[in-house]
């Protein structure tokens, strides 16, 4: 069982268990989920993240014990985007999902007390028809796009018929950039994460990448509260 483990101020908040399906089993008196059995895929690697977020933009400053599954198929690309979405949007309530193993659901979801899914985070190129699935399943639906002129031309082909989907937010990171988080990926991997003015810089122990996320279109959350 994957386990996030919250840590602010060096004192213990919480755990989340990896994202199982489309709900999660709280644990009695907490705000932590359960995994309801299932296992990583056969093959996938076990990646360990301890990640220090200050997130300046949102007070956001903690530390987090990440454990996730990288599929076979998975690059070390796309996996390094899933660990940025998490810092992006980092709570006691989201977790990675089973990756590419599964189909249909998201790559991070972040859920409230009744297992409603706040937030639907998906990596890459959705189509339409699952985008639309999602966002009448979770309140915000966010797709995070990384691969340089084939994410452009994904959006330029989507975004006429996405744009009615208001409760959707597609979000952009320069695919040299993305080429460049992906040279920090490891089996264990000690990061640190700076967020200010929507610019995120990540360092490892060896390495600093700086990422410029841009937002392609806005949802109705956005315009509401004014969050990332």
């Amino acid at each position: 069982m994957a386990h996030v483990c919250v840590r602010s101020n060096m004192r213990p908040r919480s755990c989340v268990s990896s994202y199982d399906g489309v709900e999660f089993e709280r644990y009695a008196g907490t705000a932590a989920g359960r995994d309801r059995g299932r296992a990583m895929s056969k093959g996938a690697t076990v990646v360990k993240v301890a990640l220090s977020l200050s997130d300046m933009d949102r007070h956001h400053y903690a530390n987090y014990a990440l454990t996730l599954a990288q599929h076979p198929s998975e690059t070390p690309g796309r996996m390094m985007i899933r660990i940025l979405a998490y810092a992006l949007f980092a709570d006691e309530g989201l977790a990675f999902g089973r990756g590419l193993s599964a189909q249909d659901e998201p790559d991070l979801a972040q859920t409230d007390l009744t297992g409603g899914i706040l937030r639907w985070i998906d990596v890459g190129h959705p189509d339409e028809a699952a985008l639309r699935r999602a966002c009448g399943r979770a309140r915000e639906v966010i797709v995070v796009v990384y691969q340089g002129r084939t994410s452009e031309t994904w959006w330029d082909k989507q975004a006429p018929v996405l744009s009615k989907l208001s409760n959707l937010k597609v979000m952009s990171v320069p695919g040299t950039q993305s080429t460049a988080l992906a040279a920090l990926a490891a089996r264990q991997m000690n990061l640190q994460c700076l967020i200010q003015d929507g610019q995120v810089q990540i360092l490892s122990e060896t390495n600093a990448v700086t990422l410029d996320v841009v937002s392609l279109k806005e949802s109705i959350r956005d315009t509401a509260s004014g969050s990332r």
